[in-house]
């Protein structure tokens, strides 16, 4: 049972500009021409904050943005309920509905909160550094639930809405029952377990909890797709079929029990198989790292191989939200980028002090 709390949170203040010029993806979600476009958007962009130049500028620009009155902090502490209205990566308009609320960070042996991936020590390291220099958050967590959703939005206008994103401000809903599974964000809240270990703090982490029975909620695979790899441009491991269409079918029909995807080369489309009890991405990684890149969208995909740029595409089925919950319950990671949550959580709507 997680510790929901409200927060007083830090907002930016009508003065510094529309809200859309403000807010931004969360800071491993943005390459490198949006980084650029969005830091001269407005120079109050969150960005300049999640993706600084150094973790020194981001808490001197913080502590300026305050001050100058940019940003303001709510006298009263409050929860948010949040609806966010998007077109997935497969063209099927959604609405997806959480609350942001306050929620410890505990180690992982807690049992209160589980992740589901890997992560990188240079990342946390980075985020740490990050958290220290700030001592604010503004951007959550997202968690999920295995539980109903926490709250509904109320039938009046949203306090703030930006970019297909509405949010309420409620009070506190309470603890809320059930485990909670990282979905987006493990390096942000170990970030804050290691902060909370190094000053002996109670430190608590910004979170959007999202209830996996959510009709919204959708998990998207991520394709893989190799580049400079000659040895993975012949078939030769798979059922082969005429059409992609074909193998598609065939693909769905497929058992969970076992691992499959659909290796896309040029003028050539096969199922591949593997054994029992080991995950889609495991089944790709296998061919190693070199020269992967992912992507969401199938049909980019499959254009970088039709083009000749790619030497072969794997194609993965779309991960299942209990599965990724039974993965997390065994103490296992799943590899990186096994799973695509999409929408990413807007930066910048809401900042969480570490100083409530």
């Amino acid at each position: 049972m997680a510790d929901a709390q409200p927060f007083r949170a830090v907002r930016y203040a009508g003065g510094a500009g529309p809200l859309a010029d403000l807010v931004a993806p969360p800071y491993d979600a943005v390459d490198d021409d949006e980084r650029a476009e969005l830091y001269t958007r407005s120079p109050y962009n969150v960005l300049h904050v999640t993706l600084p130049t150094s973790a020194e500028d981001a808490g001197r620009l913080y502590r300026e943005w305050l001050a100058a009155g940019v940003l303001e902090q709510d006298d009263e502490p409050s929860a948010w309920v949040s609806v966010e209205r998007y077109v997935g990566p497969d063209g099927v308009p959604r609405e997806r509905h959480g609350v942001i609320v306050s929620v410890p960070a505990e180690p992982y042996e807690a049992g209160t909160v589980l992740p589901h991936e890997r992560t990188h020590p240079r990342v946390r390291d980075e985020r740490l550094r990050l958290l220290r220099a700030m001592r604010v958050q503004p951007e959550p967590v997202f968690v999920l639930t295995d539980t109903a959703p926490a709250a509904q939005a109320p039938s009046i206008a949203p306090d703030i809405q930006v970019d297909g994103t509405s949010v309420w401000r409620i009070e506190a809903p309470g603890d809320i029952p059930g485990e909670l599974l990282i979905a987006d964000g493990h390096h942000r809240y170990e970030a804050a377990v290691d902060l909370a270990r190094e000053t002996g703090e109670a430190i608590r982490i910004m979170a959007l909890v999202v209830s996996k029975h959510d009709d919204g909620l959708r998990v998207f695979p991520t394709h893989r797709v190799f580049t400079g790899r000659p040895d993975l441009a012949s078939p030769s491991e798979g059922e082969s079929f005429s059409t992609l269409d074909d193998a598609l079918r065939t693909l769905a029909t497929e058992s969970r029990d076992h691992p499959a995807a659909i290796a896309y080369r040029r003028g050539h489309v096969e199922v591949v198989r593997g054994a029992e009890g080991m995950l889609d991405a495991e089944l790709v990684d296998r061919h190693g790292l070199e020269g992967i890149s992912y992507t969401p969208r199938l049909d980019e995909a499959l254009a970088a191989v039709d083009r000749g740029d790619a030497d072969a595409a794997f194609l993965l089925r779309e991960p299942r939200v209990e599965d990724v919950f039974e993965v997390a319950r065994r103490g296992e990671r799943m590899p990186q980028k096994s799973t695509y949550f999409f929408p990413k959580p807007l930066s910048g709507i809401v900042f969480h002090p570490l100083d409530r």
